[in-house]
């Protein structure tokens, strides 16, 4: 069962790479905002299933909620302050 957890892990890491693509080349701030965030939700998904891998899911749980915590605050503070400035929707000025 192991090796089943590990391909979902090596799939799942294969799959946040579209997310990293989208976060780097995102043609606008919240397209950025969202690439990141899928990141993060995929890391936590990527901690519990280290956790059965390893065969101590109560401790990485636990490390899973405070990451899913901080990147759910993180995001909204950086929706905020891009709201704020009114640069959410703006197409990035990289040129």
């Amino acid at each position: 069962m192991s090796e089943f957890f590990l391909g979902a892990a090596l799939f799942l890491c294969f799959l946040m790479l579209f997310s990293l693509y989208r976060g780097i080349f995102g043609p606008t701030v919240l397209d950025r905002l969202v690439g990141v965030n899928a990141i993060g939700s995929k890391t936590v998904v990527l901690l519990l299933l280290i956790g059965l891998i390893y065969g101590r899911v109560e401790m990485f749980v636990d490390i899973a909620l405070a990451y899913a915590f901080l990147n759910f605050i993180a995001v909204l503070a950086a929706s905020r302050y891009f709201h704020k400035r009114k640069g959410l929707y703006e197409e990035s000025g990289l040129e």
